[in-house]
């Protein structure tokens, strides 16, 4: 065999192999634990779950049983933040596998997976800038899943203002539809959050600057977000190449600051059908410890 043909295999069994392991890490789902100072007066802790991006497709029992486990958490409140779907028959199972959940407080925005279904993109497509959304996919049934969600309780958040209790406080809360395909209107929630809430609380999918901006300047103690998938395909000891909106990648996932906010980023849970592939990047959810 001669150099060059050694060569050639030895990256063919590499490519192979880091092929087979995004694949299994697809599925490596984790539970992530922040502690946030984001409580303004002296109190007790304020235990937050961030769920973000399940993508759920029919027959993902491995997925549904992690996510309803997460009951055993107890914490005081659950955030969703969009991309429930990715099959316009998996309604019945987001609702199913979020059950368990339904007994906390809880609140969720709509991603535009949960609008239009699924479709394969060329992944070269990410590196120019954000996919936005492609012609002729279908519309999915929606309203059905915000249905079964805000008959388990939770509120929806999409370009809409509210008050959450959780663990006996009073929490502001806002949410735009989602900026990826251009669905927010933050001027229907604008304005100072209330002074006098144990925490100010802006929830989006997509981190785009447009909406964090004034979401930080009315006064958000803590912004929530996910659509980036932390990168999905992170690079060991650089990062995320892409975060698939205009926020840059070195906040593709986890904690930063947002002009005086604190921001969590959620990498996420799920994968496209088309796509279900992660490296250097676990599906996960977060435990977000907020602290004063």
């Amino acid at each position: 065999m001669t150099t060059s043909t050694r060569l050639l295999t030895s990256a063919l069994v590499a490519g192979l192999g880091a092929v087979a392991y995004a694949r299994w890490e697809s599925e490596r789902f984790t539970l992530r634990r922040a502690t946030v100072r984001a409580l303004t007066t002296p109190q007790p802790d304020l235990r937050v779950l961030h769920l973000s991006d399940l993508h759920l497709v029919p027959g993902q029992t491995t997925k549904k049983a992690w996510v309803s486990s997460l009951v055993e958490l107890r914490p005081d409140a659950v955030i969703a933040t969009g991309d429930f779907l990715s099959h316009r028959d998996a309604i019945g199972e987001v609702v199913e596998t979020l059950e368990p959940l339904f007994d906390i407080p809880g609140a969720f925005v709509l991603g535009s997976n949960d609008y239009y279904a699924p479709k394969p993109i060329n992944p070269a497509r990410y590196l120019t800038g954000p996919s936005g959304l492609q012609p002729n996919r279908p519309m999915l049934p929606w309203q059905d899943l915000v249905a079964g969600l805000t008959a388990g309780g939770w509120l929806d958040l999409s370009n809409t203002a509210s008050r959450l209790k959780a663990d006996g406080r009073e929490i502001d809360i806002r949410g735009v539809d989602d900026p990826h395909i251009g669905r927010d209107d933050y001027g229907m929630v604008a304005g100072p959050f209330d002074p006098g809430a144990d925490l100010a609380l802006a929830v989006a999918h997509a981190p785009y600057r447009r909406v964090l901006d004034p979401m930080a300047a009315d006064g958000a103690h803590l912004i929530m977000a996910g659509h980036t998938h932390g990168g999905q395909l992170r690079v060991p000891g650089y990062g995320a190449l892409v975060t698939n909106c205009d926020l840059d990648t070195r906040r593709a996932r986890g904690l930063s600051e947002h002009r005086g906010s604190a921001l969590h980023v959620s990498a996420g849970l799920g994968t496209s059908p088309y796509a279900p592939f992660r490296f250097a990047c676990p599906p996960e959810a977060t435990l977000l410890t907020l602290t004063s």
